[in-house]
């Protein structure tokens, strides 16, 4: 492989740039975007293949690991500081695709953030996220049980509060399939101490009166699938004197979080609903 591929890859695997200036740097590099869309699942296979389950970078410790779920062994990657002894943690939802490489790098960049950091794979009960193959994991979603589900993620957060790297303190954050299950945490786990649900399907006003955790939900202005549920959310939410915060954000499209998908990521709405995200968090998980 060409050795500024492989230093530009290393680089993004380490959490030392994202997704997405990885796919602008490679396509410098390889002459056009068309080249480098094409390469991703080569190089994405070759580091599967290649790279241990155990891994380190200059700030952080990284690993794939197993915790104990209601379908049984739940796969996850765990990622936290490499300096201190314990964190304030976060749950990590992913979208509807499973756990991709775009959730592992968004693992890092909260454990960056000084956080015990957990991604599991939801899809773990059916054989794992499939690689390279985002519409078989679309499809495998729809098979999953979703209380099983459910509860599958209320034991990560279990797991956190009692991890030797965790002071006990857990909170959880999710994007778009992973925002809804976000909210469902809050509804499921009255220890849950703080829920960011990124353009997630809301509960239903019977569920919001079980939450406990203070909530902080980011909207895509330009989504008419979820946000006809934010009005009797937030009425709910208002009715059973939750502590929320709601934020719109004008002109971006739903996933506007994922800079792996340049047709719909927003730079600046990213980066406000981010700031926001790890300021909510180090204020409720201190």
């Amino acid at each position: 492989m060409d050795k500024k591929i492989s230093t530009l890859y290393a680089d993004y695997k380490q959490g030392k740039t994202n997704r997405r200036d990885f796919v602008r740097k490679l396509a410098i590099v390889v002459g056009s975007s068309a080249a480098a869309t094409a390469l991703l699942p080569i190089l994405d296979e070759n580091s599967l293949g290649a790279s241990p389950s155990y891994q380190q970078d200059d700030d952080l410790i990284t690993e794939f690991i197993k915790y104990p779920g209601e379908t049984g062994e739940m796969k996850a990657f765990l990622a936290r500081p490499k300096a201190g002894k314990k964190f304030p943690a976060v749950l990590i939802i992913h979208e509807n695709r499973g756990l991709q490489p775009h959730i592992q790098d968004v693992t890092r960049r909260m454990a960056k953030e000084g956080f015990l950091a957990l991604a599991p794979d939801a899809l773990t009960p059916l054989g794992g996220t499939p690689e390279n193959d985002q519409a078989k994991a679309v499809s495998m979603i729809g098979q999953l049980d979703n209380d099983k589900t459910i509860k599958n993620f209320v034991a990560a957060v279990k797991y956190l509060k009692t991890h030797p790297f965790s002071t006990g303190k857990v909170g959880c954050t999710g994007f778009c399939w992973g925002g809804g299950m976000t909210n469902q945490v809050a509804v499921n786990c009255p220890d849950l101490d703080a829920a960011v649900p990124y353009y997630g399907k809301q509960p239903t006003a019977e569920q919001v009166a079980k939450i406990k955790a203070p909530i902080m939900a980011h909207y895509a202005g330009e989504d008419s699938f979820i946000n006809p549920g934010i009005p009797a959310f937030e009425e709910a939410l208002k009715k059973e004197k939750k502590e929320y915060q709601i934020f719109m954000y004008e002109g971006a499209q739903h996933a506007f979080n994922n800079d792996s998908n340049p047709e719909r990521y927003n730079e600046k709405a990213a980066k406000l609903a981010w700031s926001r995200t790890i300021a909510f968090f180090k204020d409720k998980l201190k």
